[in-house]
């Protein structure tokens, strides 16, 4: 029994990791409803997050999300920037409904509109920032997880992570973290380790992106005594004479005849005398 309390016990690389990541770093205000997530106050008026109770509320989260029976009905919700490329990567490797960007009002409650759903569980990444999904779960009764800072309102949320939301890094971390356990429980990957990394699920800034790209280019060293390609000349052929293809020229009673087999030169006039019996439908006497 022992055994296997330790499997789902905090290791000692899942805290680096959330040291790492500020993960523990809290607000200056505290929720009432988040206090009791809160291990202490710094000196300077922030508030430390206790990541033994998060790590037993993601454990919990991750129970609650691996019951659904049909992956596609959870439904992992940023309408912040910094969380979207988090809550794709989670859909990804969890088979959620990803909803990254602005959430349609009316996504839930309002039957008429293409964009209805009906989800069984709903998780976001800032019940501050995502209020509108929140606030119509509680009209349909759909239970969220969110991922909250200790001055997050807590209202409509039935499990409560908490955690660092302001950090690009904390919250790609914590959604690697909930993809992780939730396989764990579906039997996907062992216990021992995830091949994926954490970096996937971190928000990259696409100005950084290309100044990245741009350093890398600078920094490849440019090959230039390299000689230039060399392009076969081709061989002229010939038809029995020494007479090359590019001189031969097609004959005049090869040329094709225009209609009617008059001229085909259109600039010139037609002076040959017309067929006999024909019809001029040009002429003035039509």
């Amino acid at each position: 029994m022992s055994g296997n309390l330790d499997i789902l016990s905090l290791k000692e690389d899942d805290v680096t990791k959330m040291l790492a990541a500020t993960t523990h770093i809290g607000s200056t205000s505290v929720n009432f409803q988040m206090e009791q997530y809160v291990y202490k106050r710094r000196s300077d008026g922030v508030h430390i997050i206790n990541l033994g109770r998060t790590y037993e509320k993601l454990l919990l989260a991750a129970r609650c999300i691996a019951s659904i029976e049909y992956p596609g009905e959870v439904y992992a919700i940023s309408s912040r920037p910094y969380g979207q490329r988090a809550v794709l990567k989670y859909a990804h490797y969890t088979e959620a409904t990803p909803i990254a960007g602005r959430f349609t009002p009316g996504a839930f409650t309002n039957q008429i509109q293409t964009a209805f759903r009906e989800p069984r569980l709903l998780i976001v990444t800032d019940p501050l920032t995502d209020h509108q999904p929140v606030t119509e779960a509680s009209y349909v009764n759909i239970p969220v997880i969110a991922f909250c800072n200790t001055d997050s309102p807590v209202k409509f949320v039935d499990i409560a992570i908490p955690c660092n939301t302001k950090s690009t890094h904390s919250i790609g971390l914590m959604w690697w973290l909930l993809a992780r356990e939730v396989l764990r429980l579906r039997g996907k990957i062992t216990h021992d380790r995830w091949d994926v990394m954490p970096d996937l699920f971190f928000f990259r800034d696409p100005e950084e992106a290309e100044k990245e790209q741009a350093a890398i280019e600078a920094a490849a060293p440019v090959v230039k005594d390299l000689p230039d390609e060399v392009v076969p000349a081709e061989e002229t052929i010939t038809w029995g004479e020494d007479v090359t293809q590019a001189a031969l020229v097609m004959p005049q009673a090869m040329k094709p005849l225009a209609a009617g087999g008059g001229n085909d030169d259109w600039n010139e006039d037609d002076t040959a005398p017309a067929a006999p019996g024909a019809v001029s439908w040009g002429g003035a006497g039509f």
